[in-house]
């Protein structure tokens, strides 16, 4: 089983990050695309970020019944901060046969040098990476792990939905609908923003 990785706090998920995640189950050889949630990324701060147990729970909602997509919170039980080659490691010990991919946008390439292990990173995974506008992938292109495909974005991140939950803004569309629907009734993101303002 060839499974790709595609981490991301997903606080909270969004159409974006669902349509990635399906481009590459559905356009390349991966078997699987298994979200990671982050508990914490070692380059963000972790103000506004939900709960660890919401954030996967909204990914179990947006995935729905979609047997390409699943989600993981591997990270949860790991030392933190999570880093991207630990993880990797483990879950190679726990899954012997499975063959592991890494996922990540264009613009990760202008930053991975930052990463713990990168050479270790890119030397022994293969490397699946969806372009971004004004990111260029160009001296990457020929790398032997590295493959690049031209995936379907949307300008659109997690932040851009909370600034819209703290205007007191519809989501609804930029998130799937079963999210929505979840956080306008829990009102999730509203409780939390509010706990940052204090």
């Amino acid at each position: 089983m060839k499974v790709g990785l595609f981490f991301g706090s997903f606080n909270p998920v969004h159409v974006g990050h669902m349509i990635i995640a399906n481009f590459m189950a559905q356009n390349t050889d991966l078997d699987q695309v298994w979200m990671v949630v982050s508990p914490q990324n070692p380059l963000k701060k972790k103000n506004s970020l939900a709960k660890d147990r919401d954030r996967i729970h909204l990914v179990n909602l947006a995935i729905g019944d979609n047997l390409l997509l699943r989600s993981s919170d591997v990270e949860f039980s790991m030392p933190k901060p999570s880093y991207t080659i630990d993880t990797l490691a483990y879950l190679g010990e726990k899954y012997p046969k499975y063959e592991f991919v890494l996922i990540m946008g264009g613009d990760n390439l202008r930053t991975i040098h930052k990463w713990k292990n990168y050479e270790k990173l890119i030397s022994d995974y293969n490397i699946y990476i969806y372009k971004r506008p004004k990111y260029s992938t160009k001296k990457w292109e020929d790398h032997a792990t590295i493959k690049i495909y031209e995936a379907p974005l949307l300008d659109i991140s997690a932040s851009y939905i909370r600034d819209q939950v703290k205007r007191r803004h519809s989501i609804q569309y930029l998130v799937p609908q079963e999210v929505y629907e979840y956080l306008d009734e829990t009102r999730l993101y509203e409780k939390l923003l509010k706990k940052t303002e204090k």
